[in-house]
């Protein structure tokens, strides 16, 4: 398994707000509009899943497998070229401010690893940068 990490993100809001909006998939609603979808096309949810279809990569499903009360929320793959597992780890920083990173770890065959690494590594970031944007109130 290769480990890909964001950067940690600060976010302006409680890490109960946080954690309420990233522990239920319906709350991407709010941010429906934001998603390319010159990139990114097929986009549903529901509480627990997300689906979306990444251009060039494909049909990617994700589920929640568990959550963590205001410290984390893990995914994994439903439907993806390659398995992976994700999670979005969030602290609280003050009463007001609170801090994430996402972790992926993927399973990424040998012959693979110098094409997809450096988009991977991009995407986490990407991902991390979009999250900590969203208003979480």
């Amino acid at each position: 398994m290769t480990k890909f990490e964001s950067s940690v993100k600060q976010i302006a809001y409680p890490v109960e707000d946080v954690y309420r909006n990233i522990s239920d998939l319906s709350n991407l609603e709010r941010v429906r509009d934001r998603v390319p979808e010159d990139k990114l096309s097929d986009f549903a949810f529901d509480k627990d899943t997300v689906q979306v279809n990444v251009a060039p990569v494909g049909l990617l499903k994700l589920r929640i497998i568990e959550r963590e009360e205001n410290k984390c929320v893990k995914f994994e793959t439903e439907q993806s070229p390659m398995p992976f597992n994700l999670w979005i780890q969030v602290l609280p920083v003050t009463s007001t401010e609170s801090k994430m990173r996402i972790t992926v770890k993927a399973d990424i065959p040998f012959m693979l690893k110098g094409m997809v690494s450096g988009p991977l590594q991009d995407g986490v970031e990407k991902i991390a940068d979009a999250l900590a944007q969203i208003p979480y109130k």
